[in-house]
């Protein structure tokens, strides 16, 4: 049935939460602020907002790197600099990866079957750092990411972008998968291709979007295939 899986890359094949802490535990101590646990998880919830923001074409993508910490900072009532400790987060995001349970092996099986895509909204300087270090690139017939596609995921543009790049191309045979209801699952619902949520946590959906297949492992998605 299925012919062309589009991937997301950061909490659907690697674990973008634990590279987050790590990088921007490091940022913020070199900007001078105490990377407690609290403060860590405040970030990463202000992240989310500021990258849902994106979604909603609210922000602009550096309005996003930099305003989520300048935002925190705020909050925080200090003083820090958010432009030099976005730089700095970065260069500490593109450092190693953390593969998923189940990611090595998925990419693995879906490689001979299918025409695989990795659609990541991701900064691309990042991206291609994580995909050097993983070494996961060559599963993957194209590589779209938003930030060279002058358009994010889950907009329309994106995906018709991406489909012009894809010989033989057939909507009917397509399904992304992806963690994000907003960007992910929403995006192929704007795009007219099926979608498959990967919900590890079991969560309640939250917003309306029409959901084909979902899966609470990685290794589920072959029973759906």
């Amino acid at each position: 049935m299925y012919k062309f899986i589009f991937l997301d890359l950061d909490d659907t094949l690697l674990d973008f939460h634990k590279a987050e802490s790590i990088a921007v535990s490091r940022a913020l101590r070199e900007s001078g602020v105490e990377p407690t646990a609290a403060v860590v998880q405040r970030y990463s919830q202000v992240n989310k907002l500021h990258w849902q923001m994106l979604e909603r074409g609210e922000l602009t993508r550096q309005e996003v790197l930099v305003q989520r910490f300048s935002y925190l900072f705020r909050e925080l009532g200090l003083e820090a600099n958010a432009e030099s400790c976005q730089e700095l987060y970065e260069d500490y995001l593109c450092i190693g990866h953390y593969f998923l349970d189940g990611a090595q092996e998925l990419l693995e099986y879906l490689h001979p079957k299918y025409r695989l895509y990795l659609a990541s909204n991701g900064t691309a300087k990042v991206q291609d750092a994580r995909l050097e270090s993983s070494g996961i690139a060559h599963y993957f017939s194209d590589i779209f990411i938003s930030q060279r596609m002058g358009a994010d995921k889950p907009s329309p543009e994106f995906f018709r972008r991406a489909f012009a790049r894809i010989p033989d191309f057939d909507p009917e045979k397509a399904m992304i998968v992806g963690d994000s209801l907003t960007s992910d699952i929403r995006g192929g619902n704007n795009a007219g291709i099926a979608t498959c949520w990967y919900n590890p946590g079991g969560m309640i959906p939250n917003v309306p979007v029409r959901i084909d297949h979902e899966i609470r492992s990685l290794s589920q998605l072959r029973q759906i295939l």
